[in-house]
């Protein structure tokens, strides 16, 4: 009698199904599949484009002064986009002194500031836990003076006692003439002020209103220049001549920026490659310069760019050394000095003033020797 044929499967033939369904499910699989794939790259690049679209951070800047050739290299940033290419939306605004630049970012008002490091000195020290970095030093040289006239009989700093001085209360030379006096043996409160505003302090020396001003050396000398004082007839005075090795200026953030190193660190590349090349080519700072304010000279601008490269900011450190840094002996030395000049209770750790953490890496911030 014939077996009868069992009914009992093999796992490979239960598992079987008739070939038109198996095309069917795999036809299915293969569409879900795709719908998956397409649904995975439409989420990377909503996410790509939502990157490349995000809003660039806000930045507002300050300068120490007006629109001029020793400022331009931030204008350069601005206009070439290094600034935007860093993720930065920055908005720049003139300022009337550094230790207006100094309390506008304290304040909270700017975010990031070019302002001289003396002054920051001071608020530092007077303002413990709240203090503003200096994270970039342009001028490793500083500028800083006074200056008379022929005409006034003044020869030497001595002959400033019982003389008035014109100057803006938030100029740095200004706030730094007590340490000057104390270095030339004057008492600085025989000296009577007169506060100016930026735009009067050379007309008023040469109208003789006052007997000599407090200012940068390349920005007083050259002013005076273009009021049609011949440089011979100009005394100048520097702060450096007389024994006050400080530094210049510098750029400072806020409290709340110092927190945002990868704003600071970006902020910094865009200005130090700008630096570099209004260095290498100044011609395209005072172009920059000239498009913010159409009624400067451009000669006159480019003398006042090419001397401050020259005085403050390409010095034998910085041709070494890259700029930005400090040679942290010597600004320790200067902060002791400053904090005495001021008459400041103690001085603040050299590290509340300034640090390099934010700075680009050095072979970023060489210059041409």
């Amino acid at each position: 009698m014939p077996r009868l044929a069992s009914r009992a499967a093999s796992p490979a033939t239960r598992c079987a199904a008739p070939a038109p369904l198996r095309r069917l499910v795999s036809s299915m699989r293969s569409a879900v599949a795709g719908a998956l794939g397409i649904a995975a790259a439409m989420t990377l690049g909503a996410a790509g484009a939502e990157a490349q679209t995000q809003a660039p951070v806000p930045v507002k800047f300050t300068l120490d002064w007006v629109f001029q050739g020793p400022t331009s290299p931030f204008l350069v940033a601005l206009d070439k986009g290094y600034y935007k290419a860093e993720g930065l939306d920055v908005t720049m605004d003139p300022g009337q002194g550094s230790a207006g630049a100094v309390q506008r970012v304290a304040s909270g008002a700017y975010d990031i500031g070019f302002a001289d490091v003396n002054s920051l000195i001071e608020y530092n020290a007077k303002n413990p836990g709240k203090e503003v970095l200096c994270v970039f030093m342009a001028y490793d040289f500083p500028p800083f003076g006074v200056y008379a006239l022929k005409k006034s009989g003044i020869t030497k700093p001595a002959e400033l006692a019982g003389k008035k001085l014109g100057a803006p209360v938030f100029d740095a030379s200004f706030r730094l003439f007590p340490a000057f006096a104390k270095k030339v043996g004057i008492d600085p409160k025989s000296v009577e002020h007169v506060n100016l505003t930026p735009q009067l302090r050379e007309q008023s020396l040469v109208q003789g209103t006052v007997d000599f001003i407090s200012g940068h050396y390349f920005s007083s000398i050259l002013d005076l220049k273009a009021r049609g004082v011949k440089m011979e007839d100009i005394v100048a005075f520097t702060y450096s001549d007389a024994g006050m090795d400080v530094y210049g200026n510098g750029i400072i953030v806020s409290p709340a920026f110092a927190a945002k190193p990868e704003v600071v660190k970006g902020f910094l590349r865009a200005t130090a490659k700008a630096w570099k090349e209004v260095a290498a080519d100044p011609a395209i700072g005072i172009s920059a310069a000239k498009a913010r304010d159409p009624l400067i000279d451009d000669k006159l601008e480019l003398e006042r760019l090419n001397m401050s490269l020259a005085m403050n900011v390409l010095t034998p450190y910085v041709k070494a050394n890259g700029m930005g840094d400090v040679d942290p002996a010597r600004f320790a030395r200067s902060v002791t000095a400053v904090a005495d000049a001021f008459g400041l209770p103690a001085a603040p750790a050299p590290d509340k003033v300034f640090t390099n953490a934010y700075l680009p890496p050095k072979e970023e911030r060489m210059v041409a020797p």
